[in-house]
C-alpha cells in the first residue's frame, strides 16, 4: 500500500523527480496510468482523447488515497485478509467493515481536501476508480460505489470519502477474494464527471452477452438517468441490432415503470411512472442505429467487445459516460502460431477467411479437460496434429503451427470441424462418433445442421474413401482386425511388442544439448507417436465391432442395460489394471499399522516429501515407488505435458490410498466389485446366446466373448500417447534446467509456459554470449505481452502467462462448441430441468440411490464410500475415485466416453453430459441415478424448499 507510484504515471511533460499528481483531466490521462487513476479514469481518459463524446471530468489519483490510508489499520487488516480464504464469507465481511471504519476516520489533509473540492462548479457524478476495475479479465462492475447529482463542494469531498471507503464493501472484497486479486495491490482513484441531465440513458453492449454473438450490439434502454437500467431497478426497453447493418433484430418494449431523476438540490430519486398504454419506446430508431454506430467505433478503438454506459440529454445530444471491456465472453478460437507474432497468439494463414463463418468443437472438454492447457502443452498438440494429418496423407507447411484444424482460446484446444459439417460423410459420422464419447456436443452440431451456412460442400465420397483405403493399406488395418478376432491373444502381443519398441525411442541421446532435445520432442511428437496408433487401434475396433454385431443379432431380445453388463469388469484395460494395482497397494499398507497411522494422520503433501526423501515406511514406500515405476507416467489433465506426473507428485495417489483405507465393507472392495461385474458378465453372455437360440445363439456368444477378449485396449492407444508426453515432459524439465542456468526462467517448469518455438529461440546462442536478450519494452506497460515492440524476455512472458493461466482456471464455464462469430450454439437452445430433475445420456445400466459428492478437482478429493461422484468430467486421474463411489453423474460425455467406460466396468450406475450438473446438485443431498434411463432426480424432491433440491 506505501509504495510510490512509477514514475511511468505521470502526465505528459511532467519532470520524472516530481510527486504524483493529485488531480488529473481526462485530456492528461492515458492507457499507461492505470496504476495512478484506476481503470475506469483510465478508460476516460483515452476515449476522451479519442474524440468521443465523453461528458469532461477530472480524476483524484490513487495518490491521494495513498497518503490519507497510509497511516491507518488497513496495513494489519490486509495480513488478515490475505490468509482469510475466499469462502469463508463471514470473516471476509468483518474484515471488510473494520477496513471501511479505518478508511472513513482517517484525516483528510488540507492539500488533498482542496484537490478534491476544486473544479465542483456544478452537478457532478462521483465514480470509484479502482487499479483493478474494467480490466481484460474482470470488470469488477458496482463492486465500489457511484454517487449522483452531487452539489458542492463539501459534498464532493464527502463523496470522494465515501469512494476510497467503498474499495472495502463487502462485495468488493469477496470479489477479489474470489478472482484471486491481492487486496493490497488494489487502489482507489475517483473520477469527478459533469452530469449529464439524461432524457434517456442505459446500458449498451458491443457483442451479445447471452450467445456470445461478436457486432450483435445489445441495448436496455429507460427515462431518466441509467442508473435504473444498470442497478435492476427498472424493465427497460431491450434491442439488438446487427452492427454490421443496422438493422434491428430484436426489439422488446419494457414497461419502464420507474425513473431515476435528478433532484434540484442533490442527489437523486426514484419516480414511479404511469404505464403507457400505447408501449412506446423510449428512444428511437434512429437513436438506437446511433448508438450502435457508437458502440462499434468503441470496439474498434479498443479491438474488443465493450460494456458501455450512455445518455441523451433533454437536446438530444448522445453522451459516452463509461466503457469497460465485456470480461464473460468466451475468447474466439485463433488458428495457428506464426513465426513473425511477438507471443505466439495472433492468427494466421492457416485460419478461417474474413466473413467465412466456422465451427470449432472443444478438444479439451471432450477430453475431460476442464482447466487450460499450458502454452507448451498446446504446443505439443501442434505437432501431434501435424503427425496427424501427415499420416492421413495431408503435410502440413509448418508443424509447430500445427494442422489447420488446430485452434486455440482461453487456454483450450478447439478443432475446426467445418469441413466435417459441410462434408456429406462427415455431418453424418462426426456426430456418431460423439454420440459416444461426447453425447452433448453430438446434439449441439446437429442442431446446426439445416443452418445454410453449413450446407454441404463436398458431396462425393471419394476423397475421404481414398484416404480410409490408404490409411488401410499403409498400416494393414484389415489384417490386423482379422488377425485379432482369429486370435485375440496375438492382437496383445502385438500391442506389448509396439509398446516396448516405443519406450525404447523416447530418450534423447545421452549428453544431448537442449537445441538437440528440442530436435528430438519435435520428432517424436511431430512423427513418431501418432503413427504407432493405427497399428493399435484395430484391436480394440475390433471388440467393439463384435459388441455392434451381437446388438444387431439380438434385436429387441436384448432389454436395456444388458449389452452394457457385458463390458462390466473388462479384462485387459490398462487403466482398469492400474487401479485395481492401486487397490492392491491399499490392502498391503493396511496390514502395517504404523502406514496406516501416518496415512491417515498426515497431509498427503507432507506424504509426498518424505517418499522423495526415502522416509516412509518400507511397505508404503517401497509398495508406492513400485506402482509409481508402472503408472507414474500418468496424471490428473495428463494430456498437459506441462503438468506434473505422479511419478513427480505423488500426493494424490497418496490421498487415494488414504481414501482406501477408510472402506471398511469387504463386499464394497474394488477387487470384488470387478470380479462380481466380470462374472455378471459371463452369465449375461450366457443369458443372451440362450436368449438368441441356436446359430444365432453361437454367433452372439462368440462376439460378445471377442468384445470381452479385446474391447479393453480402447483406453491403450491414448496410454500410449500419454507415456510418450511424460518422456517429452521430462527432456523438455532437462531444457527448462539449462535455461535457468543461464538465468532466462527462475524454474525448470517454467518452459512450459513458453511455446516450442519460443524455447527454441530461448536456448539459441546470443549475439553477445549465453545471457538473456535484453527487453526493451516492460510488459507491464501494456494489456498484453505481445503488444511491446520488442519480444519480453521468456521469464518475463512467464509471470504473465502464469497468471493468465490462473484466472481461466477460475473461469467457470467453456463451451464445447463455438462459432467464429462468438456465437455459443447451446447458449441458445439451453433448457431447464423439467419436474426438479437432470436428464442425460445412460452410461452405465442401474439405479443408485446415496449422497452426491460434488468434486471439481480430483486432487485432494475425499470420497466416502458409497457416495455419487458428481463433476464436470474426467479422465484417467479421477478413475481412483470410481473405487469407493456408488454412482456417476458427469457434465460431460458420451456413452463411450472413459467415465462411461470405467463406471460400466465398475459396475457403477452412471448417467453423463448431464448439463449443469455441478451447479444444480450439491454435495450432501441425496439424488437417485437411474443409469438406464439418464435421469437424475431428488430422493426426497421437500428438500427443494429449503434450497438443496436439482434446481435449486
Amino acid at each position: 500500500m506505501d509504495d510510490d507510484i512509477p514514475a511511468t504515471t505521470l502526465p505528459a511533460g511532467a519532470r520524472q523527480d516530481a510527486p504524483p499528481p493529485l488531480v488529473l483531466r481526462f485530456e492528461d490521462i492515458g492507457a499507461e496510468m492505470l496504476p495512478l487513476v484506476g481503470g475506469k479514469a483510465a478508460n476516460l481518459g483515452v476515449l476522451t482523447t479519442a474524440g468521443f463524446p465523453v461528458p469532461p471530468g477530472r480524476c483524484v489519483t490513487t495518490e491521494a488515497y495513498r497518503r490519507v490510508t497510509e497511516r491507518t489499520a488497513l496495513k494489519d487488516l490486509l495480513t488478515a485478509l490475505a490468509t482469510t480464504p475466499a469462502e469463508d464469507v463471514a470473516t471476509l465481511s468483518a474484515l471488510a467493515a473494520k477496513a471501511r471504519e479505518a478508511v472513513l476516520a482517517a484525516p483528510v489533509p488540507d492539500d488533498i481536501a482542496d484537490a478534491a473540492r476544486s473544479g465542483a462548479n456544478g452537478p457532478v457524478a462521483v465514480r470509484s476508480s479502482a487499479t483493478a476495475e474494467d480490466l481484460p479479465h474482470a470488470s469488477f462492475a458496482g463492486q465500489q460505489d457511484t454517487y449522483l447529482n452531487v452539489i458542492g463542494a463539501d459534498a464532493v469531498l464527502d463523496a470522494v470519502r465515501r469512494c476510497w471507503a467503498s474499495l472495502w464493501t463487502d462485495r468488493a472484497v469477496a470479489y477479489r477474494a474470489a478472482n484471486g486479486i491481492d487486496h493490497g495491490a488494489v487502489r482507489l482513484a475517483v473520477v469527478i464527471q459533469e452530469m449529464v441531465s439524461s432524457e434517456v440513458a442505459g446500458v449498451m453492449f458491443t457483442a451479445n452477452p447471452v450467445t456470445g454473438r461478436r457486432h450483435e450490439a445489445v441495448i436496455d434502454a429507460s427515462p431518466g438517468l441509467g442508473e435504473a437500467v444498470v442497478s435492476g431497478a427498472v424493465n427497460p426497453d431491450h434491442f439488438v441490432l446487427d452492427t454490421a447493418t443496422g438493422r434491428i433484430t430484436e426489439r422488446r418494449l419494457g414497461d419502464k415503470q420507474v425513473a431515476v431523476r435528478s433532484l434540484a438540490g442533490g442527489g437523486v430519486e426514484h419516480v414511479e411512472t404511469p404505464a403507457d398504454p400505447v408501449a412506446r419506446a423510449c428512444v428511437t430508431d434512429a437513436q438506437l442505429g446511433a448508438l450502435a454506430e457508437l458502440g462499434d467505433r468503441v470496439e474498434r478503438h479498443y479491438g474488443t467487445p465493450q460494456d458501455i454506459e450512455w445518455a441523451v440529454d433533454a437536446a438530444g445530444v448522445l453522451w459516452l459516460t463509461q466503457a469497460r471491456p465485456i470480461t464473460t465472453l468466451y475468447p474466439i478460437p485463433h488458428h495457428a502460431e506464426p513465426a513473425a507474432s511477438p507471443a505466439g497468439d495472433a492468427p494466421a494463414s492457416g485460419g478461417p477467411r474474413p466473413g467465412d463463418i466456422r465451427i470449432y468443437f472443444c478438444f479439451s472438454l471432450a477430453q475431460g479437460l476442464h482447466r487450460p492447457i499450458t502454452p507448451m502443452g498446446i504446443s505439443a498438440f501442434r505437432l501431434l496434429s501435424s503427425s496427424v494429418f501427415e499420416t492421413l496423407g495431408m503435410p502440413v507447411a509448418d508443424r509447430a503451427a500445427g494442422a489447420p484444424p488446430v485452434a486455440e482460446a482461453g487456454g483450450r484446444l478447439f478443432f475446426d470441424v467445418t469441413g466435417l459439417i459441410r462434408s456429406r460423410v462427415g455431418r453424418v459420422a462426426f456426430p456418431k462418433v460423439l454420440d459416444v464419447m461426447e453425447a452433448r456436443s453430438a446434439k449441439v452440431l446437429r442442431g446446426l445442421l439445416d443452418d445454410p451456412r453449413f450446407g454441404v460442400a463436398q458431396p462425393s465420397l471419394r476423397p475421404p474413401l481414398r484416404r480410409a483405403v490408404r490409411l488401410a493399406a499403409r498400416f494393414r488395418i484389415p489384417r490386423r482386425f482379422v488377425r485379432a478376432l482369429r486370435d485375440p491373444a496375438s492382437a496383445h502381443r502385438d500391442v506389448a511388442l509396439l509398446r516396448e519398441r516405443m519406450r525404447g525411442r523416447l530418450p534423447a541421446p545421452r549428453g544431448a544439448t537442449p537445441a538437440e532435445r528440442l530436435d528430438h520432442v519435435e520428432r517424436m511428437l511431430g512423427g513418431q507417436i501418432f503413427p504407432l496408433l493405427p497399428a493399435i487401434a484395430p484391436a480394440a475396433a475390433a471388440g467393439f465391432a463384435m459388441l455392434g454385431l451381437a446388438a444387431l443379432v439380438l434385436g429387441d431380445r436384448a432389454r436395456p442395460g444388458e449389452l452394457e453388463t457385458v463390458l462390466r469388469g473388462l479384462p485387459h484395460n490398462v487403466t482398469t489394471e492400474m487401479d485395481l494395482a492401486l487397490w492392491r497397494l491399499a490392502a498391503r499398507v493396511r496390514e502395517d499399522g504404523e502406514a496406516v497411522s501416518l496415512l491417515l494422520g498426515t497431509p498427503a503433501a507432507e506424504l509426498a516429501e518424505r517418499f522423495h526423501a526415502g522416509t516412509l515406511p518400507g511397505v508404503l514406500g517401497d509398495g508406492l515407488a513400485d506402482f509409481l515405476s508402472g503408472y507414474g507416467v500418468r496424471a490428473v489433465a495428463e494430456i498437459d505435458l506441462g503438468l506434473p506426473r505422479w511419478s513427480e507428485e505423488p500426493a494424490h495417489i497418496l490421498g487415494v490410498l488414504a481414501n482406501y483405507l477408510r472402506l471398511e465393507d469387504p463386499a464394497l472392495a474394488p477387487d470384488a466389485q470387478f470380479a462380481r461385474g466380470a462374472a455378471e458378465a459371463t452369465v449375461m453372455i450366457e443369458t443372451l446366446g440362450g436368449r438368441a437360440g441356436g446359430l444365432r445363439g453361437r454367433l452372439v456368444r462368440f462376439a460378445l466373448g471377442r468384445t470381452r477378449a479385446l474391447a479393453g485396449l480402447r483406453e491403450m492407444p491414448k496410454y500410449v500417447v500419454v507415456t510418450a508426453l511424460a518422456a517429452m515432459r521430462a527432456e523438455l524439465l532437462a531444457v527448462g534446467a539449462e535455461l535457468v542456468s543461464r538465468g532466462l526462467l527462475s524454474r525448470a517448469d517454467d518452459v512450459f509456459f513458453l511455446t516450442f518455438r519460443e524455447a527454441r529461440e530461448a536456448v539459441a546462442p546470443t549475439a553477445g554470449g549465453d545471457g538473456p536478450a535484453p527487453s526493451l519494452a516492460p510488459p507491464e506497460a501494456a494489456a498484453h505481452p505481445s503488444e511491446v515492440a520488442v519480444r519480453p524476455a521468456p521469464a518475463e512472458l512467464v509471470t504473465w502467462r502464469r497468471e493468465e493461466a490462473a484466472r481461466e482456471s477460475r473461469r467457470r464455464h467453456v463451451p464445447r462448441v463455438l462459432l467464429s462469430d462468438g456465437t455459443e450454439p447451446e447458449a441458445t437452445a439451453a433448457r431447464s430441468p423439467v419436474d426438479g430433475a437432470l436428464t442425460g445420456t445412460p452410461a452405465s445400466a442401474g439405479t443408485v440411490t446415496g449422497v452426491a459428492r460434488v468434486v471439481l478437482d480430483p486432487v485432494g478429493a475425499r470420497l466416502e464410500p458409497g457416495e455419487i461422484l458428481v463433476c464436470p468430467s474426467t479422465d484417467p486421474g479421477w478413475t481412483p475415485l470410481f473405487l469407493t463411489a456408488g454412482g456417476l453423474v458427469m457434465e460431460m460425455g458420451g456413452a463411450n466416453s472413459h467415465g462411461a467406460v470405467v463406471a460400466r466396468e465398475y459396475g457403477i450406475p452412471a448417467v453423463v453430459g448431464v448439463s449443469g450438473a455441478t451447479e444444480h446438485i450439491v454435495t450432501g443431498q441425496e439424488i437417485v441415478v437411474d443409469g438406464a434411463s439418464g435421469v437424475v432426480s431428488t430422493a426426497r424432491p421437500q428438500a427443494r424448499d429449503v434450497g438443496q433440491g436439482l434446481t435449486g
